[in-house]
């Protein structure tokens, strides 16, 4: 009996021994299964926070990459807006450089211009541009291409002699026909402070020039002009003159001008209304409505900038 109770014994020890060898590498599974499943839970975790980097943009980079965005977001609006409040007035510059060259013609501010200077008994400022002839004696006829049917009248431009003499003159006049681009016709009085009128022609560079002046601008109505038709003349502008408008059925309406310096209204359109006036450089002014009064010269009180 006991050599038997000591070979059930040792038996039982066996199995115990070989269950314990069974159980300890199940239970290993199951560690290495549990840290798996952490790693597994983990890693979705870190996927998460890889997946959630943009949320970790959004979150602590968080609240910072929101904050940063948010503060973009914040910054576009307001920065939008004072941008289109600061476009008006870069528009305005952006127009006024722009507007410059298309408003301009063919005499610009800021070129300087070739030819020769003649000169004429100017008869004191009259000529093709029908301004008044008057007590005015430095003025000049512009040759036919610079003239630009009428769009050189007014202008002031200032005229160098090549010993360094200058004089300058407003237009008043077109030099038609033997007149070449870049040449002035001086008024015999302009030409006399250049050189001896006996030179009689003269190589001469000039440029356009906005001047110190007194005078305000003037309108005035052409003669035979009614509600039913009207030409409407600026006199007296600083800058040469790029648009008139007259202002109807609450539309402003660019009027054509005719090459004797009259801008033309031939429904009657707008006349005895309103009149915006454009120089070269972009500036506008408005006149109050005039009476229609044809062959009257209307004060306005109104001048464009020196430039």
């Amino acid at each position: 009996m006991s050599k038997r109770w000591l070979f059930l014994s040792a038996a039982a020890v066996l199995v115990v021994v070989s269950l314990a060898l069974v159980l300890l590498p199940g239970d290993k599974s199951g560690e290495d299964v549990k840290t798996e499943a952490g790693h597994a839970s983990t890693a979705p975790a870190a996927t998460g926070s890889a997946t959630n980097s943009p949320s970790a943009t959004g979150t602590s980079t968080a609240s910072a990459s929101p904050s940063a965005h948010a503060t973009d977001a914040s910054r576009k609006p307001s920065a939008t807006p004072s941008a289109h409040a600061a476009t008006p007035s870069a528009t305005k510059v952006r127009q006024q450089a722009s507007g410059t060259a298309s408003l301009a013609g063919r005499i610009r501010p800021g070129v300087t211009y070739r030819g020769v200077a003649t000169f004429y008994d100017a008869d004191g400022g009259g000529g093709a541009c029908l301004y008044d002839p008057g007590d005015e004696v430095l003025t000049g006829a512009m040759n036919t291409a610079d003239y630009e049917s009428s769009k050189a009248c007014g202008a002031y431009v200032l005229v160098h002699a090549a010993g360094g003499a200058t004089v300058t003159v407003r237009i008043t006049n077109e030099c038609p026909g033997a007149c070449a681009p870049g040449q002035i016709d001086l008024s015999a009085q302009a030409f006399a402070k250049l050189a001896s009128p006996s030179a009689g022609r003269i190589p001469i560079t000039w440029n356009l020039v906005s001047p110190s002046i007194s005078d305000t601008i003037s309108i005035r109505y052409k003669t035979g002009s009614s509600r039913y038709w009207c030409g409407i003349q600026a006199i007296g502008h600083r800058n040469p003159l790029a648009r008139l408008e007259v202002l109807a059925g609450g539309t402003w309406r660019q009027l054509p001008r005719a090459g004797y310096n009259y801008f033309l209204s031939e429904s009657g359109s707008g006349c005895g209304g309103s009149i915006r006036l454009t120089d070269i450089y972009g500036e506008q002014l408005t006149v109050p409505a005039l009476a229609v009064r044809p062959d009257v010269v209307q004060s306005t009180r109104l001048q464009f900038a020196q430039h």
